[in-house]
């Protein structure tokens, strides 16, 4: 199993710009759909944004499209979340996420526990 290790969070304001990264213990990542969940207090973790191996093609949450971009390094055996205009009050945990099987497209529409890889998760408060 891959592991999996976010990184880049902590507390920022409103309207300010964050970028997290997502280290795999692996090279074998560079073959998987990653992707990027996030969950706040009291609900349900949620999709936020997935980029295929190849970095071709990406898919977002409606909430964070224009704002969230999606991207990876292969060789770093990395990917990033580039959040900008962060909005008050949306403080969650952001959780890393990676899998052979599906798409970008998928990705974000499975069960969440059926991703076969996650990351411990990187808190981001937002202070308004």
């Amino acid at each position: 199993q891959v592991q999996l290790v976010e990184s880049g969070g902590g507390l920022v304001q409103a309207g300010d710009s964050l970028r997290l990264s997502c280290a795999a213990s692996e090279r074998t990542v560079s073959r998987y759909t990653m992707g990027w969940f996030r969950q706040a207090p009291g609900k349900e973790r949620e999709f936020v944004a997935a980029i295929s191996w190849s970095g071709a093609d990406t898919d977002y949450a409606d909430s964070v499209k224009g704002r969230f971009t999606s991207s990876r390094d292969n060789p770093k055996n990395t990917q990033y979340l580039q959040m900008n205009s962060l909005k008050p009050k949306k403080q969650a945990v952001y959780y890393c996420a990676a899998d052979p099987r599906l798409s970008a497209s998928l990705i974000a529409t499975v069960i969440p526990h059926t991703i076969r890889n996650w990351g411990q998760g990187t808190q981001v408060p937002v202070s308004s």
